[in-house]
């Protein structure tokens, strides 16, 4: 029975790895607001948004700071060019939800969550 629960433990942890990412995340400049995101939504600093490289636009993803422990659910809405070194760039109001505002850049994991209620 034992060996059950240690098997099932390691592979739920397995899939669970396969949506993470960890890199640098930023976050937009104030000057981005109104402006169109590559879904044609209207970037706003006070929505919780974020650009990737890859993910689908509409997924969301739940980002921790890793400095703090701090985390927030984000939708994709935006493109970052794929020569960029950071993993994702989020709204301030993210980016403020996880307190880094002040720093600019931050260590961040990244996981597909589904769709907040």
């Amino acid at each position: 029975m034992r060996l059950i629960f240690i098997m099932i433990s390691v592979i739920l942890m397995s899939f669970s790895i396969i949506n993470i990412e960890k890199g640098i995340a930023s976050y937009y400049a104030d000057s981005f607001n109104g402006r169109k995101t590559a879904s044609g939504e209207i970037f706003s600093n006070s929505l919780l948004t974020a650009a990737h490289k890859t993910l689908p636009m509409g997924t969301y993803v739940k980002v921790t700071n890793l400095k703090n422990d701090s985390s927030v659910v984000v939708k994709i809405n935006d493109r970052m060019p794929k020569s960029n070194k950071r993993s994702i760039d989020l709204s301030k109001a993210a980016a403020k939800k996880l307190n880094f505002v002040r720093a600019g850049l931050t260590t961040v994991t990244l996981e597909i969550v589904e769709k907040p209620k």
